[in-house]
């Protein structure tokens, strides 16, 4: 039974747009549909400074996959768009991460979602909201937009 799902896209590295749109490319599979991006947003980097801003968005999929097939999957994609994993938080070509998978809360050691960061971050709330503004957290209850009013003054620019 297929699922709804919301992934982020990021990258800092080389051409960041070319990236996000490679990924997007290698996302599109019959086990995982593509339904709708959102507009690029230019971000600060959260938590590590003396970076390079990321270029972000949110994509919404249709699934197939179970969640844990889904990280392996969005895992490899990252590998083949040249993702090296130095430090945390640190530069990257490409970074996927699972947002929300349908309704579930997932707890596991390589998994969790809904993303533990989801309501800290308006680089990902901000790309969330133009898609889907009352999708609700199924942990806390509160929506996209009532949460993304709590991150109002991190620094966020839509691109094109």
């Amino acid at each position: 039974m297929s699922k709804t799902v919301y992934l982020s896209l990021g990258s800092n590295i080389g051409d960041r747009e070319r990236n996000l749109r490679d990924a997007l490319g290698l996302l599109a599979e019959p086990a995982l549909r593509v339904l709708r991006v959102s507009s690029f947003y230019e971000t600060e980097p959260v938590g590590v400074s003396g970076q390079r801003w990321y270029l972000n968005a949110v994509v919404e999929v249709e699934t197939d996959f179970f969640p844990k097939q889904l990280l392996a999957r969005l895992l490899r994609i990252e590998q083949q768009l040249g993702r090296r994993r130095l430090k945390p938080r640190g530069p990257r070509t490409i970074d996927i991460d699972i947002l929300l998978y349908g309704g579930a809360v997932i707890d596991a050691d390589e998994l969790q979602v809904p993303h533990p960061r989801l309501a800290e971050r308006r680089f990902v709330l901000e790309p969330l909201a133009e898609l889907a503004p009352n999708l609700r957290d199924p942990v806390t209850g509160r929506s996209v937009a009532e949460m993304l009013v709590a991150v109002a003054k991190q620094q966020v620019r839509r691109v094109g």
